[in-house]
């Protein structure tokens, strides 16, 4: 059961039962970089194929590089292919409710005596405690951490506009299942591996909790905050679109006054330090805004990368499609998802010349039931007799 013979996975098998994004984002993450990742759906296909609104997007792009069997898991006739197909995996991914693979007779206890180097892996809401059993979402715990707070504006907590816990969760769990992979190679033995919702999102908290520990005052929104430096805001320019700039030391504090024309704040010998700047923010930022809206944004684009300092046109995402670095590095690969001709991002990873998207679509639901498990040794005439059941689908 190989894939992809030249990527840094090649040669291990991950088996999902997953849905939605969590559970599917960390097999992506797998799969990228060249594990062999096979998703076992239902018969109907995972439900979220057929999600819509902002669910759109959801299986098109977590599910790319991966193989699909389709398998009715209730049947107790579907055993003896899963059993076949998890006693040569390497790793198990699940992200169902709280005791859904334990009632089907998958739970880790049963599955790891059956093949004890397997890595299982469960993503939850919440890690072993007394909120475990709860149910988890992104936006749950997004409201929980603090997150959502820290994000909008002051009384109106809001969540980030990308399912960033659940993909964080997922990448854990992906680290998690390398760790102990890596591990195993020591041990000889698989173990159990869990990330969880709420503790990712705690963690992104932690500069805050610091923040709060340093400086004794409760912590405003973001979008209130007192930030670490003079400059460091969205301006409108003459043609009324947002664009973004940073100067973050007293260097380019220098070159950003040169190059946009600011030679009355540059030579002013009180604002040569950053804390400086910081306290008198009142009075720059009036003459750096009536600068900014006397230039185009290509303009100001321009005048920050002469200066050599953090700057971004405010882009909404489909914006992407047409940006030269990501054209030109071949960053966005070209694919299919259902009818629709879509683009996609590879992994932000590059390891030597190397870096790691996509190489396959995402598959149909149950169009490698067969090719897979007559890999795992189950002969062709019980898979025809199993999908005549009802049990397989995709044959």
């Amino acid at each position: 059961m190989t894939d992809a013979p030249r990527l840094p996975l090649s040669g291990h098998t991950v088996v999902e039962f997953t849905h939605t994004v969590m559970g599917p984002a960390a097999g992506l993450f797998l799969a990228d970089l060249g594990a062999e990742v096979i998703r076992v759906e239902p018969l109907a296909g995972d439900r979220t194929r057929r999600l819509k609104g902002s669910g759109l997007g959801y299986f098109g792009f977590y599910n790319r590089n991966k193989k699909s069997i389709a398998v009715d898991l209730k049947r107790a006739e579907a055993r003896p292919v899963i059993n076949a197909l998890l006693k040569r995996a390497d790793a198990l991914i699940e992200n169902f409710g709280s005791g859904t693979m334990e009632k089907l007779g998958y739970g880790a206890e049963t599955i790891m005596a059956e093949n004890p180097r397997l890595v299982y892996c469960s993503l939850k809401g919440f890690l072993q405690g007394p909120y475990e059993h709860r149910a988890g979402l992104d936006e749950v715990v997004q409201m929980m951490s603090g997150l959502a707070y820290m994000t909008g504006p002051p009384g109106r907590p809001l969540r980030a506009g990308a399912s960033v816990i659940d993909v964080m969760g997922g990448l854990f769990g992906a680290y998690g299942i390398l760790a102990a992979l890596i591990e195993r190679q020591r041990t000889g033995k698989g173990q159990f591996v869990r990330s969880a919702l709420f503790e990712t999102a705690v963690l992104l908290m932690g500069q805050h909790l610091v923040q709060h520990a340093l400086g004794g005052q409760p912590l405003q929104p973001m979008s209130v905050r007192t930030s670490a430096w003079a400059i460091y805001d969205i301006f409108h320019t003459h043609d009324n679109l947002p664009v973004f700039l940073g100067v973050v030391s007293d260097a380019q504090w220098l070159r950003f006054c040169e190059k946009f024309g600011l030679e009355e704040l540059g030579g002013d010998r009180s604002l040569e330090t950053n804390n400086a700047r910081i306290a008198a923010r009142q009075r720059i930022l009036p003459t750096v805004e009536k600068r900014l809206q006397s230039l185009s944004r290509k303009a100001a684009c321009e005048l920050a990368e002469q200066a050599d300092i953090p700057y971004a046109p405010v882009q909404h995402p489909e914006d992407l499609l047409h940006d030269l670095h990501l054209l030109q590095t071949g960053h966005l690969a070209a694919g299919r998802v259902d009818d629709a001709a879509v683009s996609v991002p590879a992994q932000p990873l590059q390891m030597g010349a190397r870096r790691f998207g996509l190489r396959r679509d995402p598959a149909s639901a149950g169009s490698d039931t067969r090719d897979v498990l007559l890999e795992c040794g189950v002969d062709s005439k019980t898979l025809d007799e199993l999908a005549a059941q009802g049990v397989l689908g995709g044959l």
